[in-house]
Order: structure tokens, then sequence, then C-alpha cells
């Protein structure tokens, strides 16, 4: 990715949303372990174009302890790193498939190279995001996925 950073942080809203400037994966980290601002929740649910339950699926909570989170104070560091690495997919979608409204709509539909699950689902894990990432990685690149 061109700038991977510069991109995840448009899709967690900007450094407006974090509440700080992050000019380098170090602060990035420090941002993670912190946790993130509530806001940042509502402003990747506007970028992804997610529901309030899909985002907590994607992020292996349930809707309600997101939203209870989301009237509370910080987010959890692993809520934090969970949010990351969904921005950091819809990002990476967003340049391999180069339209937004295509990448929200790759990222809902069932994908074969993934058994058969939407790609959303697939990122709740670390795995589940590597396999998503190599999808795209081969449709980037012109390979069968």
């Amino acid at each position: 990715m061109v700038n991977e950073l510069r991109a995840v942080v448009e899709e967690l809203g900007g450094e407006r949303a974090l509440g700080r400037s992050l000019a380098s994966d170090d602060d990035m980290r420090e941002a993670i372990r912190e946790g993130f601002p509530p806001s940042v929740v509502g402003q990747l649910m506007r970028a992804s174009g997610l529901t309030l339950k899909e985002l907590a699926g994607a992020l292996d909570l349930s809707p309600r302890s997101l939203q209870r989170r989301r009237a509370t104070g910080r987010l959890a560091r692993f809520e934090s790193d969970r949010l990351y690495r969904l921005a950091r997919i819809v990002a990476l979608a967003n340049q391999c498939l180069g339209d937004h409204e295509r990448a929200l709509r790759w990222l809902k539909r069932p994908n074969r190279a993934l058994g058969g699950v939407t790609p959303v689902s697939a990122v709740d894990t670390e795995v589940g995001a590597r396999q998503v990432e190599n999808v795209l990685g081969r449709i980037a690149y012109g390979g069968v996925s």
C-alpha cells in the first residue's frame, strides 16, 4: 500500500477522530495501547458501510458490548487493535479494487477463496485477516480469487 498508515487513519476518521497526530507506526501502536476514543467506532461504521451488528461480528464482540463501549471512555486495547485490523483491511480493499463502493460490496459478499464466508466476517481473527489480505493481494496482482 502506498501509505498504509495514512489510509488506515482515514478509515478510522482521521486524526481528529483519533484525537492525536499519527505520523508513524510507533504512534499508531501507542494509540492502540491507550485505546481509541469511542467516536472511531462510528467513523469506521460510516467508512466501511457496516451496520453495528456487522461491525461487532468483525470485531468478535456483541453488538450490545460495542454500543455500551461507544458510550463510555476509551476502547480497550484489544478492541482498538481489532478496529485497526478491520480499518486496514477496508483500506487495502479500497486500494486493490480501486473503488470504495466496489470494495464494500466485495467485503460483504461470500468468497470461495475464503471457504464461502464473507471477507468482513473472516477478519474476526488474525489468521482470517491474513487470508483476506492474501486474496486481495491475488486480486491486485491478477491472480484468481
